[in-house]
């Protein structure tokens, strides 16, 4: 048969007809089969051999998948394994290309019955087409993930978990034009065991007062008696207080992936709640909305009315809402999403946070696999503009394996609110005991609050 395929009666239109089907259908279910059978054996060999290896990868992945998800994890935030990858992609395409190129010039389409050439052409070019345009998508994406690991993540040491948890600084700032530099309204610690995965999510008030220092702070020197001077001095004003007025008291902070802002106002939440801070996450609230956009948007249920616009003119006369929420499932897109989130027209800052959480929740429900994988440019692309953390690259793998753990298991909530607490005149050694109650319940021996 082979030497048939190979050395052919170009004059019977008939074989012809159905030896291009047969290669033309050989070299899309096995790429290489084509040219061992009736081109470059050298080629087809090799091609065959490439083939035989994708499919072993696949069935590798598969295999990792079930039984060695973490690992995979591993693999996937290695930006260095990752390049690698690239480049097999890229040399697979170009490889399928030449093939599919060589597959249509083996058939001798001229040859081929006139009424079934254009099929017999179609198949080829839709294989050729999907193998390559496939290979370029893949590398594109990954290479969209590098991006966004380079652009978003530290070269730094990892760090040890502390009393078995990893501390995470949750910023949502804010930088609007009435404002000096970034301001975060959103400010919350996810806290993971270190070993289960599971996470337990506080919530501080951007108006919290008198937050307090750690004598190892350079702000313990200017507030020794904690950040007090009214309402000018709110936990979220830290911010431009170290970004904007006073980079020098965090001099390395750079060096970490980090800035003066984000050093002052972990400082702080650090001496509010007694924890440490491992790491922070930074996300631009003014670009929140093209991250949502790239996921396609996201769906809401609003349980009660909620009125929206500003609350105040221009003279600082009382001004309707622009607007309302009305009680339904919404599917929103990142401009709706965000005034959702952001509104305080006749509600307070609590009732906000709460509206916050239920959109980082409502993200985290689109960020399936599916979902991510087919938009991942544009999702990268996004995170790079609003995402700025110090969480090093290598310690993704790991935290990609809490994550997963995590998705198995309720997240803990707690809020440092009224009525239990009250952010103009907090009682921090309340809030640090029952933050510590939270993490380490007494069945169990708890480390001691930081003074």
């Amino acid at each position: 048969m082979t030497s048939v395929l190979r050395d052919p009666d170009r004059t019977d239109t008939a074989f012809m007809t159905k030896r291009a089907w047969w290669l033309v259908g050989l070299g899309v279910l096995v790429p290489g089969s084509a040219q061992v059978l009736a081109g470059s054996r050298r080629l087809g060999r090799f091609a065959l051999g490439v083939t035989l290896g994708v499919w072993g990868a696949v069935v590798l992945v598969l295999l990792l998948v079930l039984v060695a998800r973490d690992w995979l994890l591993s693999i996937a935030t290695n930006t260095i394994l990752l390049t690698v990858l690239v480049l097999a992609v890229v040399l697979l395409a170009l490889l399928w290309l030449v093939l599919g190129v060589d597959t249509l010039r083996l058939a001798r389409l001229g040859r081929v019955e006139s009424s079934v050439r254009p099929f017999v052409a179609g198949l080829a070019v839709v294989a050729m087409v999907a193998s390559t345009g496939g290979a370029v998508y893949a590398a594109s994406t990954v290479s969209a993930g590098i991006g966004l690991l380079d652009a978003v993540f530290a070269e730094r040491p990892s760090e040890d978990p502390i009393d078995g948890r990893y501390n995470i600084l949750l910023l949502g700032g804010d930088a609007g034009p009435d404002r000096e530099g970034l301001r975060p309204d959103s400010i919350t610690v996810a806290s993971v065991d270190a070993e289960t995965g599971a996470l337990t999510l506080i919530g501080l008030p951007r108006n919290l007062e008198d937050v307090p220092f750690s004598e190892d702070s350079p702000l313990w020197e200017k507030f020794p008696n904690g950040y007090s001077c009214g309402r000018d001095c709110q936990l979220n004003y830290l911010y431009s207080y170290g970004q904007v007025r006073h980079p020098e008291l965090y001099p390395e902070a750079k060096d970490i992936n980090s800035n003066p802002g984000v050093e002052a106002v972990r400082d702080a939440v650090e001496g509010a709640l007694g924890i440490p801070m491992q790491y922070y996450v930074l996300i631009d609230m003014q670009g929140f909305a093209d991250l949502i956009d790239a996921l396609g948007g996201i769906d809401i249920t609003v349980a009660e009315r909620v009125p929206y616009g500003a609350n105040e003119g221009e003279n600082g006369e009382r001004l309707p809402p622009a607007g309302y929420f009305e009680p339904g499932d919404y599917h929103f897109d990142g401009g709706w999403a965000l005034t959702y989130a952001r509104t305080r027209y006749g509600t307070s800052d609590y009732t906000r946070m709460e509206r916050q959480r239920q959109v980082q929740q409502a993200i985290v429900d689109q960020m399936n696999p599916v979902n991510v994988l087919t938009k991942f440019g544009a999702v990268a692309e996004a995170g790079k503009q609003i995402v700025r953390t110090d969480i090093p690259k290598q310690m993704l793998g790991y935290f990609a394996q809490l994550g997963n753990k995590a998705q198995q298991q309720p997240i803990t909530a707690f809020d440092i609110v009224p009525p239990q607490f009250d952010p103009e005149n907090p009682d921090f050694a309340a809030i640090q005991a029952a933050v510590h109650e939270l993490l380490w319940p007494t069945a169990t021996e708890s480390p001691t609050p930081t003074p």
